[in-house]
């Protein structure tokens, strides 16, 4: 039986990897200086970014939420990888043949490896793409060509048509040595009385991910007698899969929306082909579901979606009352970005395809060119509802607008609104009178139990913050890392994970007890355990192995921001600087023990106990002594 990947492979391909340009597929990454990199956090939802890269390191480290790590785990966390899968990825990718120990047990999952999956899947979009040129495919042509794609369209968008013999993907899989375990649990085949090709007889779109792998398909009915009535037919939920984290259009969109920051969301497959065809290459569609939470955090990691950069996402709807139903929606769920957002409808209630088909390519590009600010498209449909002629029927509308503000969680839009429901009923009404009926809204919700923001009437009011609930504290006992109190020691260990050369056998000199941070001795500890800056030399998989050899999360996490956290240095890293550190380490080290001793020699009687306290007045002394040679240590090294 297959063992374990021997450990020189692993770290061949380690040394192979550019952690940021595989970090990049799933996270827009911008220049922070001192070589290191930033962006939003794919494993938490912020406002800034401060998920952080160094390539020169291999590490990834979110200063927000603590995750952190080499490439090996950011592919494990962000796609629910196994270690092995992960390493395996990666050698397929930079191109290192992997062996494996004959002895030892096996690392790799039981079941059908993630790889397996995603090579039927690419084998099953070759055949689909395929068979659309055949005889058979002509009512999948052809419904191409009604909507203005031809065969380069088709293939560029890999668009693909499945035979309506149930078993033809099968035979063809089959042939290609997948085994039928593969084939379910990519969801490209289904098990009844027998197996049988999921789709058939139906229009096929591959869904992709970011870097280019297809995850799963969604499919058009074609022909009246299809047996399933659904117009459209998707993947069932699989190990690669998930219809809330997946964005159809993704792989050819997500260069763009990172250099424009711009993204476009529509609701169907041929609209993003129609959108991309003409000149909107930033748009994008859900497969089969609504523009939910998980879909807004991909798209706010390749938008570069934060308060200092802001970005804009249009949403298309048809201007029907559905369209308005999702725009309303949409509006409720604002919240899930920094950007700026905007609504396009479309003349006639026309989607993007149907628009390029009527009017071209050009009106496909106006249609997105006038996108109108989201809030108030909602907020003209909510009011236009009533007759503003009449009195009641302006309170009425003031009323049904209010509650919609009163349940926005950023408060810091609420005046503004209000004064765009004031504006747009006129009238006797003014921005005052609306704020006045949110905040009865906001109360009421209260009352209620709702889900609006509970502090808005008393923030309005002025009145004190209510107080928080109270948490367990975690690690209560441990202080914060980044307290200024034990600033030197982290410095110190930031010089001894990223420069192990630069600061060679000095820290010798230094030990566990130089470290007052329980978190700061434990990073040191391993350090130490591993063989010291001597062993981390040479050895570019040296940090991954400390962070392995870590038991507590704290300390893991602290390993991965140590090493890509930036030294506060416009010059290269010196002996001067090294020594700077140290020496200042071990100062305040001799003053901790100059304070203890000075301490028990208050407590010490010099007649009762006069040995004890002249052995520690000749401590005290050397201790002294000792102090005044680092100070003068580190004056010269700061020279």
């Amino acid at each position: 039986m297959a063992g374990l990947i021997r450990d020189e492979d692993i770290a061949a391909v380690r040394e192979r990897v550019r952690i940021d340009e595989v970090v990049s597929s799933y996270v827009t990454l911008r220049n922070a200086g001192g070589g290191s990199q930033k962006g939003l956090c794919p494993f938490h939802d912020e406002k800034s970014p401060s998920f952080h890269v160094t390539p020169s390191r291999g590490f990834f480290h979110c200063f927000g939420c603590g995750e952190g790590g080499d490439v090996f785990t950011f592919l494990m966390k962000i796609d629910g990888l196994s270690f092995g899968e992960a390493v395996e990825r990666m050698a397929d990718k930079y191109g290192v043949q992997l062996r494996r120990d004959e002895s030892g047990n096996d690392d790799r999952p039981k079941g059908p490896q993630r790889r397996r999956l995603i090579e039927a899947n690419a084998a099953a979009a070759e055949f689909y793409s395929a068979q659309l040129r055949t005889p058979d495919a002509l009512a999948a042509r052809q419904f191409l060509d009604q909507r203005g794609f031809d065969q380069q369209a088709a293939t560029t968008f890999g668009v693909g048509f499945a035979p309506r013999d149930g078993e033809a993907l099968l035979r063809h899989l089959r042939g290609l040595k997948f085994t039928s375990d593969e084939m379910v649990a990519a969801g490209l085949v289904a098990i009844g009385r027998s197996a049988y090709d999921r789709f058939r007889g139906r229009l096929l779109w591959p869904i992709r991910d970011a870097t280019g792998d297809t995850l799963g398909f969604g499919a058009r009915r074609l022909f009246d007698d299809d047996r399933i009535e659904a117009k459209y037919l998707n993947t069932p939920e699989t190990p690669l899969y998930k219809k809330s984290h997946v964005l159809y259009g993704i792989d050819l969109a997500r260069r763009e929306i990172a250099r424009s920051s711009k993204a476009v969301i529509v609701e169907g497959y041929t609209d993003v082909m129609a959108c991309h065809l003409a000149g909107v290459t930033t748009a994008v569609a859900t497969c089969g579901t609504a523009f939910g939470d998980d879909h807004a955090r991909v798209l706010r990691r390749f938008l570069d979606d934060h308060e200092q950069f802001r970005s804009e996402v249009v949403f298309t709807f048809d201007g029907d009352e559905a369209g308005q139903k999702a725009a309303l929606k949409t509006f409720q769920g604002d919240q899930r970005f920094v950007a700026q957002t905007y609504v396009a409808v479309a003349p006639e209630g026309m989607d993007p395809c149907e628009l390029r088909i009527k009017e071209g390519d050009a009106a496909v590009r106006e249609l997105i060119a006038t996108r109108r600010p989201l809030y108030r498209f909602v907020l003209e449909n909510v009011i236009g509802r009533y007759d503003l002629d009449r009195a009641d029927g302006r309170i009425d509308a003031v009323r049904a607008a209010a509650r919609l503000v009163a349940a926005i969680r950023d408060q810091s839009k609420v005046t503004a609104f209000a004064q765009e429901i004031s504006k747009m009923v006129g009238a006797d009404i003014d921005t005052n009178q609306v704020l006045a009926m949110v905040r009865r809204e906001a109360a009421r919700g209260n009352e209620s139990g709702g889900a609006r923001d509970r502090g808005f009437a008393s923030r309005e009011r002025g009145d004190a913050p209510p107080a928080s609930t109270p948490q367990a504290p975690s690690r209560a006992a441990v202080p914060d890392l980044r307290d200024p109190r034990f600033g030197i020691e982290r410095e110190t260990l930031k010089l001894v994970l990223q420069h192990p050369i630069a600061i060679g056998r000095t820290t010798a000199e230094i030990d566990a007890g130089d470290f007052t941070h329980p978190t700061y001795r434990a990073v040191w500890e391993l350090v130490a355990a591993a063989g010291g800056t001597v062993a981390g030399q040479n050895d570019p998989g040296w940090i991954a192995r400390l962070r392995d050899a870590a038991t507590d999360p704290a300390v893991s996490s602290a390993l991965s921001a140590l090493a890509v956290e930036p030294i506060p240095l416009t010059r290269d890293v010196d002996a001067g600087y090294v020594a700077h550190h140290i020496h200042r380490l071990q100062e305040l080290t001799a003053l901790r023990r100059i304070d203890e001793v000075k301490s028990r020699l208050q407590r010490t009687n010099p007649v009762d106990q006069a040995a004890e306290y002249n052995r520690m007045f000749g401590e005290l002394a050397a201790l002294e002594q000792h102090r005044r040679m680092l100070r003068e240590k580190i004056v010269s090294a700061s020279a």
